[in-house]
């Protein structure tokens, strides 16, 4: 197999301006400097001239371009725009009446910029071949299911809504006319914005090629920044389907029992504790190897809570559900994943009583961003009229959970474990096989 080219989206807008730094090629014409397309009767406005589709080819070694008002951490409490500088090719479509920009660059060096983005110069260097694996995993496993849906001719929506229930996933099928896309929804990618980190570099390097294997498929190896100290199943946040190395896993290699957080007494008593794990660190020095500045805003993520009044959290519902549950009488849990991350919640309110999930969606309707996991158990306060004066929600973890937890995972090369122990410790059953 040879190294592949990766297309990712970065923006989609009605009029994008960036810069070209370096000369390109475009439309048979030697470009560079600052540029700016919109979209215009259907197409892609450029220099007095409309296209359905442009392309931009770096004519020089290292050349780059910058994109300007890049959104990141969209839809979440660090949601901020920044100019942003990429290498390889720029190519600019039509997509649901927008433009959309998408930069074509070999899948390794997308890898180097990938855990860049992410990760810092204090990391461990088995720590980064680890991420190095899995992401480079995760998104050859993307690329090969995007081919499959598309021969399938497959539905990217998924949902499922019945008059009791809504339950949807959000997954990468969102994505049709590039293979990944530059923020958290797939893997943050922010070209060579940051400076590259050198350790990052070194661990793509002496992975180069390498994935983790189930059988003699490429392992959907996803990964949420703390796990709470269980790792969660995949059925339980996307589609109804298992994995055999996406099982619940406790976060630690002390032998300990794996409780049944699916029951809910066991559940409760779980997240209202802080039981050993790797990833309970209040080690900053850890911390900031995983979470950049922005995400630095966040103390608490092990555990956590969240208070809202009754009119709070009936605006909450009401805006990002659309629907008139009038006063919230009640959140129940209807559903748990083995890590304790509620996957069917029940909203009773005055006007309207719906079973909600699955865990994102959960998250996202009771945030005015997204709550931090869905593994959270409910305190009501005292009721005036039968209905409760506040909530508050005590939580566990942050993010969906399935797969490798990044600050456990972190703490384990502080310990000294190497990659394949990292690898194999969240993926239980996988082995790391070199494709190019």
């Amino acid at each position: 197999m040879k190294e592949p080219e990766i297309n990712v989206g970065i923006v989609n807008a009605l009029e994008i301006n960036f810069t070209l730094n370096a000369k390109f090629l475009a439309k048979g014409e030697t470009v560079c400097g600052e540029q700016k397309v919109a979209f215009d009767e259907g197409g892609i406005l450029w220099n007095g001239n409309v296209y359905q589709e442009l392309s931009f080819t770096p004519l020089e070694e290292n050349a780059s371009f910058s994109l300007h008002d890049v959104t990141i951490g969209i839809n979440f409490h660090w949601e901020q725009k920044e100019t942003q500088t990429f290498r390889g090719a720029l190519r600019l479509v039509v997509y649901e009446g927008k433009i959309t920009a998408i930069n074509q660059i070999p899948a390794e060096e997308y890898l180097t910029s990938v855990i860049s983005s992410e990760m810092n110069a204090t990391s461990t260097l088995e720590f980064l071949k680890a991420h190095a694996v899995i992401s480079r995993s995760w998104l050859l496993a993307q690329i090969e299911k995007r081919k499959s849906l598309h021969k399938r001719k497959d539905d990217f929506f998924s949902f499922i809504k019945t008059e009791t229930e809504y339950m949807r996933w959000y997954d990468r099928e969102d994505h049709t006319i590039f293979d990944v896309c530059a923020d958290d929804h797939c893997q943050r990618y922010q070209g060579i914005t940051r400076a590259t980190n050198q350790s990052v570099a070194d661990a793509v390097k002496a992975t180069r090629g390498q994935v983790l294997m189930y059988r003699n498929a490429i392992c959907d190896s996803r990964f949420s920044k703390c796990c709470g100290g269980m790792t969660e199943e995949f059925n339980y946040c996307w589609e109804d389907k298992s994995y055999p190395y996406l099982t619940a896993v406790r976060d630690t290699d002390n032998g300990k029992r794996l409780p049944n957080l699916t029951d809910e007494k066991e559940a409760e008593q779980w997240i209202r504790s802080e039981p050993d794990s790797f990833c309970h660190t209040h080690d900053k020095r850890i911390i900031s190897q995983i979470l950049n500045n922005y995400d630095r805003q966040t103390n608490d993520f092990y555990r956590w809570k969240v208070h809202y009044t009754q009119e709070e959290l009936t605006e909450l519902v009401r805006k990002n559900t659309k629907c008139d549950y009038g006063c919230i009488i009640d959140l129940i849990p209807m559903e748990r994943g083995k890590s304790g991350r509620i996957s069917k919640l029940k909203i009773v309110g005055t006007e309207k009583v719906l079973t909600i999930g699955k865990e994102l969606e959960i998250r996202r309707v009771l945030s005015e961003t997204h709550l931090f996991s869905s593994a959270f158990v409910i305190d009501k306060g005292p009721e005036k009229g039968g209905v409760p004066e506040w909530f508050e929600l005590t939580g566990a973890g942050w993010g969906h959970g399935v797969g490798l937890c990044q600050i456990g995972a972190a703490v384990m090369g502080e310990q000294g474990y190497n990659y394949n122990e990292i690898l194999l410790h969240y993926y239980k059953g996988a082995d790391i096989r070199k494709l190019y």
